[in-house]
């Protein structure tokens, strides 16, 4: 399935580029696709809002139609942007959710990262208590966009601005803080791909949901 980088990219030209993938998706004039990027600094607030914070943060805003709260993108995160159509997948958002979840525990792998899911709460854990990585998608007719947001070497003290997710600035963690070295992102984004390939190329099978209750996409 294709894979696209687009290296760093302003959040709103990337937004558009994103929607206007998702219809020719639709249309069937490309593939499931997963986009890699970083952005400059910004917070994304999805459907279920905020406290407000975020507008005091200082930070560029953007509402966007993804699920969850508010979050931060910015240099050091890898962004991936999911375009996938969920018609031969049986129409199973949160399979697919999970699937996302997957992705980003096994491209974590090679560093012996403690991570995986938490029960009843989205996204990536380290040790269940610290989050790596915010999972948060929007689904039309059938076809995803958005994604997952893994912090590789992300300025942890721009989550401090705000509460995101819904939770306290200080659950946030990255890769670099974990491992207490530098983490080559092009290292991350290798992973990322090759988890991408097992998970979501044609005759792959997303593993199974598990017995734990899951919540709808958030972050």
């Amino acid at each position: 399935m294709p894979l696209v980088d687009w290296g760093r990219r302003e959040y709103g030209a990337a937004l558009e580029e994103m929607r206007r993938l998702r219809r020719e998706r639709r249309a069937g004039r490309i593939g499931d696709t997963l986009i890699l990027v970083e952005h400059p600094p910004v917070v994304t607030v999805g459907v279920e809002g905020d406290d407000g914070a975020a507008a005091a943060t200082g930070l560029p805003v953007v509402r966007v139609e993804r699920g969850g709260k508010a979050t931060y993108h910015g240099p050091g995160q890898l962004v991936g942007y999911a375009v996938v159509d969920l018609e031969p997948r049986g129409r199973d958002v949160r399979r697919f959710v999970h699937g996302l979840e997957e992705l980003v525990v096994r491209a974590l792998t090679p560093w012996s990262l403690p991570a995986n899911r938490v029960p009843g709460r989205r996204g990536v854990w380290i040790d269940g208590c610290r989050k790596i990585a915010s999972v948060g998608i929007a689904v039309e007719e059938w076809v995803t966009f958005h994604g997952f947001a893994l912090n590789v070497s992300t300025d942890l003290g721009m989550f401090a601005r705000f509460r995101p997710c819904g939770f306290s600035g200080e659950v946030m963690t990255s890769m670099e803080r974990e491992l207490e070295r530098p983490v080559p992102l092009d290292a991350v984004r290798t992973e990322v791909a090759r988890a991408w390939a097992e998970l979501f190329e044609p005759g792959s099978e997303l593993p199974p949901l598990g017995a734990a209750p899951l919540p709808g996409p958030g972050t």
